[in-house]
């Protein structure tokens, strides 16, 4: 056991051991397997402790990385714990999922020459531990309210904002149109990121916690906003986004090309045991299959390696930029690579053929100029040629648009950005209709799981203030 820290002169970096390649191709299981208690006291003992702790500037939920890794240095695991989940909802998720390497990790100070501590291998081993040792338990309400709030959504925006809101005593219900709870997390991440026996243990603790969830429910169509408005005093909106963006290109519509959403969904379904047609059928099947996946997001990551996992014949990802420049985690491209993925950068999609389905892709090549509004470098057409890949499934990964909600929900005073994103109080989180709010990807865009957290865990903070100043002007004006 590590007795200070600083240890970064002394102990390399160690990142939890990897299954095999050959292993993991087949199956979707994990494929990092966890650290014992010596290895993250091992790996957190590498924190410096620096005064300005850029890891936690750079977490979306300001999380206390230096102090939990300093208590699990010193082996004190349910307190690091304590700590870890006092700012985050779904830490086990989050030291999943989260790109590390582009937050915490990629802002380690000791990074350069040294290499940034372990945080996500260390954060996910905490929190596996603390329910292991039955540390994780309910929120359960001091008193109770009274009062109820509906939440449209039981992705992570949701959730979070469900927890935080039964912790302080208001009866919550979630409504959702699908048939478990979890929104992306259940049905758009792969097992070998995220098994769904985490999520459905974390709903079971929302459960516990008395959250009450309505599956099957689509707001808008079994159920109007309006209705909901009814019910409760306040309505958060945590649909996120969905609406695939589509290509603009000869033949896109052709058979076998395929939004990267409704592939992934298929995938999950079927690992979760539900009765697929579209996969059963094929058409949603990479197996004995040559796939191009287009677009270099996270998403793409999981298209490619679960395309891998159901034996395609060969898997190709076609992006725009470079490696460098793409937005997606560079420890998946990594993993993706490792596991037979071929990566073609600066390539765009120009045209697809085939006889009544796809069977080639035609692409051009790109080369980068300078760079645009957010920092990165713009793509342009290169003179050389474009060249074609044969492929019997194309999966289009180019990120997603909020659906018309204001039209779907039959409420048009609800604002909408010029995104299509909705309007919402940058403080309260209050959309332009009273006593409605709105959180995660549905106001940000299409972003990343610990965003959503964040929100929902702010969008709850802001449904309180506001229910805490309804109430007292209520009180006032009965006297």
């Amino acid at each position: 056991m590590a007795d200070r820290m600083l240890q970064f002169v002394r102990l390399p970096q160690q990142q939890p051991e990897k299954r095999a390649v050959a292993e993991r191709r087949a199956d979707f299981d994990e494929i990092y397997r966890r650290f014992d208690t010596q290895e993250a006291s091992r790996q957190a003992s590498r924190c410096s402790q620096c005064g300005v702790p850029f890891c936690a500037v750079h977490c979306p939920l300001g999380n206390d990385i230096p102090d939990w890794l300093k208590l699990a240095a010193e082996g004190r695991i349910e307190e690091a714990y304590e700590i870890s989940a006092a700012t985050n909802n779904f830490p086990e998720i989050c030291g999943r999922i989260c790109p590390q390497d582009r937050l915490c990790e990629g802002n380690c100070v000791i990074e350069k020459g040294y290499e940034a501590v372990t945080i996500g291998a260390v954060e996910r081993f905490l929190t596996d531990t603390a329910f292991e040792k039955g540390w994780v338990r309910s929120r359960k309400p001091v008193q109770e309210r009274g009062l109820s709030i509906g939440i449209v959504g039981a992705g992570p925006a949701g959730l979070a904002a469900a927890e935080e809101l039964r912790a302080l005593g208001y009866v919550v219900d979630v409504y959702d149109r699908h048939d478990r709870i979890g929104g992306l997390l259940m049905y758009g991440i792969p097992n070998f990121k995220l098994e769904k026996d985490i999520v459905l243990r974390r709903a079971e603790l929302l459960a516990g916690q008395g959250v009450r969830f309505h599956l099957g429910v689509e707001v808008g169509r079994d159920l109007p906003l309006a209705e909901l408005r009814r019910r409760h005093p306040a309505v958060l909106i945590a649909t996120g986004v969905y609406r695939a963006r589509d290509l603009a290109a000869p033949g896109s519509v052709l058979p076998g090309i395929v939004p990267a959403l409704d592939y992934l969904i298929a995938s999950n379904r079927k690992g979760l045991g539900d009765d697929v047609p579209d996969f059963d059928s094929g058409t949603l099947d990479a197996r004995d299959k040559r796939v191009v996946v287009i677009g270099g997001g996270d998403t793409a990551m999981d298209c490619v390696r679960t395309a891998v996992r159901q034996g395609a014949k060969s898997v190709q990802c076609l992006y725009r930029r470079d490696r460098a420049n793409m937005p997606g985690s560079m420890r998946e491209v990594k993993n993706a690579e490792e596991e037979g993925v071929e990566f073609l950068w600066l390539s765009v999609p120009k045209a697809f053929a085939g006889a009544g389905h796809v069977e080639s892709v035609q692409s051009s090549r790109m080369r980068l100029g300078l760079p645009d509004a957010s920092g990165r470098q713009s793509v342009e057409k290169a003179a050389s040629p474009s060249f074609r890949l044969n492929a019997e499934l194309v999966i289009k990964a180019l990120g997603f648009d909020p659906e018309d909600l204001p039209r779907e929900f039959a409420e048009p005073d609800l604002a909408v950005t010029r995104w299509g994103t909705l309007k919402t109080h940058h403080r309260s989180f209050m959309t332009s209709v009273p006593g409605v709010f709105a959180a995660g990807d549905i106001v940000r865009g299409a972003s990343l799981v610990v965003w959503a957290i964040r929100d929902g865990r702010d969008a709850a903070a802001g449904i309180h203030a506001y229910l805490e100043q309804e109430t007292a002007s209520l009180a006032v004006a009965a006297e």
